[in-house]
Order: C-alpha cells, then sequence, then structure tokens
C-alpha cells in the first residue's frame, strides 16, 4: 500500500503560517470549504445553469451570497460565465475543464464524508447568508 501524498511530504514543526497561507492545498480546502462553492460545483457539474436557476436550486442561499461565490469561482478558473443578448440580459454558468476536473476529487471526499459521518453538533456555525 503506498502512502497517501498528503502525508508524504514532510512538514516542519511548527508550520509556518505563511507557508500554511499560500499552500495550493489550503486555499483549495478554503475555496470548497465555504458554505456554497461545493454545491454550486455538484449543480453546475450536472449541466450549466441560469442563475435564477441556481437561486431556486439552493435553499437558503441569498442573492447577494450567491453572486460573491459564482465571482469567485469564475475568477479561480472553475466556472465560465456567458451573458446572452436578450433582453433582459440571460446569463448562464458552467464549470471549465479545470471545474470539472474537481468533480472526481470532490466525489471520492463526499463519498468518504457519507461512509463516515461526524457526530452530530461537530458542524461549524451557520456562516453568512
Amino acid at each position: 500500500m503506498s502512502v497517501p501524498s498528503v502525508v508524504a511530504h514532510t512538514l516542519p514543526r511548527p508550520v509556518p503560517l505563511a507557508e500554511f497561507d499560500t499552500c495550493p492545498v489550503s486555499g483549495l480546502f478554503r475555496r470548497v470549504g465555504d458554505r456554497w462553492s461545493m454545491l454550486i460545483v455538484i449543480l453546475l457539474g450536472q449541466r450549466p445553469h441560469r442563475y435564477n436557476e441556481l437561486h431556486r436550486a439552493i435553499e437558503g442561499v441569498s442573492q447577494r451570497m450567491l453572486t460573491r461565490t459564482l465571482r469567485t469561482l469564475e475568477s479561480d478558473g472553475l466556472i465560465t460565465r456567458t451573458v446572452f443578448g436578450t433582453v433582459p440580459p440571460g446569463v448562464e454558468y458552467d464549470l471549465t475543464p479545470l471545474g470539472r476536473s474537481l468533480l472526481i476529487p470532490l466525489s471520492a471526499l463526499a463519498d468518504w464524508a457519507v461512509a463516515h459521518p461526524l457526530p452530530a453538533g461537530t458542524g461549524s456555525a451557520p456562516a453568512d447568508r
């Protein structure tokens, strides 16, 4: 059995905060660990969605948070935003090839989480909606 890559690298003790903050793995977990990003990536993995479709599909997300999350995912290169020249303008979101490549490791993480649920009450407090 091979050693998982996440533990194969020897970390300095203590781990310097600057190294932790610039680590691409830490950045990814910050991105997919926020309240809405992972759900949006999963929904867009099924098919492209228009803004209002996403808003209706995610109970509890405010328009402000949905817009902010979509902009961040777009700036990270995980989704594309296509504007249609209709009146009013239509906007559709879809995964980029990079975003689509994230579905496999997200699926593995989700499968693990379903197989090993955390005890009730160990989740984080609700984030800003």
